[in-house]
């Protein structure tokens, strides 16, 4: 395993962090405890989670993954300095959950509170903004003219942005949160939290978590240069596409209790023809030199310089067994010309 600084804070962190969103809904409280166990024997010391998850969110699952979390370090005292622990605020559209509103400053603290309670623990090493409260080109809304960015109010954004990031700072001098962080977020965005940071003496974000795979590679350069010059942590979320680039999806099959089986409120914005093509593409030059197609995903991933830690999740410990091994395979430069061969081939397949 290898470790690395979480962008410009202080805090070491493993390159896999892993992601806890299926528990609570396709993983039960013991299946994600044994996840958790197994991942820190592997020396996974990085854990991502947020209020929103179970996913795909409802309501009646809101909060659950939190609180497996908790019930985990209540049932392991001591065991909580073992781990980097990062969960998230989530923003406007989610009627059960303030109502759907922004992300706001009053709202930050009482959050807090909140997943403090249910992991039970003190504090967070990293509390994310979930998604920015203007609209984003996450979730498929990448392709030109997929969002009007004109209709946005920069001085609005400036102002609740000052408010949220002087809430923070409230709660790191509270010993609530160690660190703030971004989700979702665009180059934009990252220099205007970073500005304000600056200008008013306030926290600066230290990582932003975006969607970044194979399959997607809209972050290239423009959000990557942002981070890399700025100290700030990339986080690669959904490095499988949502378990596309496992090949589990080819041929139009889909296994039952699968991800894409449930409904999500932004669809299923990967299930491509094009997609298809990639992926057995992608799978083809794995089979090739003995790995898995999910291990090449991961590989490369973890291959590349500006990537800080990628976020994995896994539904069996089969998966995150393999998963976590991808991660001590080194890539020859043979594999990656074919790689960005297809990578050519297919740019924006979704």
């Amino acid at each position: 395993m290898k470790y690395v600084t979480l962008g410009s804070s202080d805090l070491v962190v493993s390159d896999v962090c892993l992601g806890t969103m299926t528990w609570g809904r396709q993983n039960t409280r013991s299946e994600g405890h044994a996840q958790l166990a197994y991942a820190l024997e592997r020396g996974v010391n990085f854990v991502d989670t947020a209020e929103l998850y179970a996913f795909p969110p409802r309501a009646e699952t809101y909060g659950n993954t939190e609180e497996i979390i908790g019930q985990w370090l209540a049932d392991n005292p001591g065991r909580r300095a073992d781990m980097v622990l990062m969960t998230k605020i989530a923003g406007i559209g989610m009627g059960y959950i303030r109502e759907g509103g922004p992300i706001r400053a009053q709202d930050i603290l009482p959050s807090i509170e909140a997943s403090l309670r249910r992991l039970q623990t003190d504090y967070i090493d990293v509390y994310q903004l979930h998604w920015p409260n203007r609209s984003n080109p996450a979730f498929g809304r990448h392709h030109v003219g997929g969002i009007n960015y004109a209709q946005a109010d920069a001085r609005q954004e400036e102002d609740n942005a000052r408010a949220v990031l002087e809430a923070l700072a409230g709660a790191i001098a509270a010993g609530k949160i160690r660190y703030a962080g971004l989700s979702n977020e665009t180059a934009w965005g990252i220099d205007l939290y970073l500005r304000l940071a600056r200008e008013y003496d306030l926290p600066a974000m230290v990582s932003t978590q975006n969607e970044f795979s194979l399959l997607h590679t809209t972050d290239w350069p423009h959000v990557i240069e942002a981070c890399a010059m700025n100290r700030v942590a990339y986080l690669p979320w959904s490095p499988l596409a949502g378990g596309a680039l496992s090949g589990k999806y080819a041929n139009g099959v889909i296994p039952e209790g699968s991800r894409w089986t449930m409904t999500n409120r932004h669809g299923n914005f990967r299930n491509k023809p094009a997609v298809h093509e990639a992926v057995a593409a992608y799978g083809a030059i794995a089979a090739g030199i003995g790995i898995t197609a999910s291990q090449l995903a991961l590989a490369w991933c973890a291959h590349l310089p500006w990537v800080t830690s990628t976020i994995i999740g896994a539904t069996s410990m089969a998966q995150l067994e393999e998963n976590i091994d991808a991660f001590g395979m080194a890539l020859s430069e043979d594999t990656l010309k074919a790689v960005a061969e297809v990578q050519r081939q297919f740019p924006v397949p979704f």
